[in-house]
């Protein structure tokens, strides 16, 4: 066995993963149970009680994290003119029209994010079947297709998420790093399940928030109170 699977096996073995945590023993045991050399990224799910089936009952948004990602986000702004300047002053890594649409179509893809002033979506359309796909497409719904260009290239930037449940119920999201420590990943935490809370459509009936489990991306998954977490958000 190697080195790597026995330090699986070990953390997966020290906590209990059938018991439901509460936040502060349980992100302490996360946080605890990682052993991989390089900084892990630490994710939510969480269980929500609507059917995405049904159009009524979808839950997709965005959230900007009070201590973002951890990652560090290329931005790529579609934009002409004045507002190029103010996603080039915003931080976008790369701004431009049809010359940055016509190097997508060629294969290039070395960015994060795309965001985009709605006069240029006759130039972004045809790049739909690239960027859907990927989940890299600006889409007004989410704040990525706006005349304030500089807002949205700085959030995402600073550590805007964007969730959307899952066919099972469920939302993925990462929330931080292993190495932001408790206290900036309950309020990273909060600021998401705030955000998703809001959003419970007036279709879902019965318990919305059905449950919430973190994980690091080598360590084993935790499940935490349900209630818990609510208490957190009053």
């Amino acid at each position: 066995m190697s080195s790597v699977a026995k330090k699986k096996n070990a953390a997966r073995e020290a906590i209990d993963r059938s018991k439901k945590f509460s936040l502060t023993d349980g992100l302490d045991a996360v946080l605890a149970a990682t052993y991989a050399k390089f900084d892990e990224s630490v994710d939510v799910a969480v269980n929500l009680g609507v059917d995405p089936r049904h159009a009524d009952q979808m839950v997709r948004g965005t959230c900007v994290l009070p201590h973002g990602t951890g990652k560090t986000v290329r931005v790529l702004a579609f934009a002409k003119a004045e507002k190029e300047k103010e996603a080039r002053d915003a931080g976008a890594d790369y701004v431009g029209g049809e010359e940055l649409a016509k190097k997508i179509q060629e294969g290039w893809l070395d960015f994060d994010k795309a965001v985009a002033t709605p006069d240029m979506m006759a130039v972004v359309g045809k790049l739909g079947k690239i960027l859907g796909p990927r989940g890299m497409m600006p889409n007004p719904k989410v704040g990525t297709v706006t005349f304030d260009i500089g807002k949205a290239v700085s959030e995402l930037k600073g550590g805007k998420v964007e969730f959307r449940v899952e066919k099972a119920g469920i939302v993925h999201c990462p929330i931080g790093r292993v190495s932001f420590g408790s206290e900036k990943l309950v309020e990273n935490l909060k600021a998401l399940m705030e955000s998703i809370i809001r959003l419970k459509p007036s279709a879902s009936k019965g318990v919305y928030l059905r449950g919430v489990a973190l994980s690091t991306t080598m360590g084993p998954g935790l499940k935490f109170d349900p209630q818990e977490i609510r208490n957190l958000i009053k």
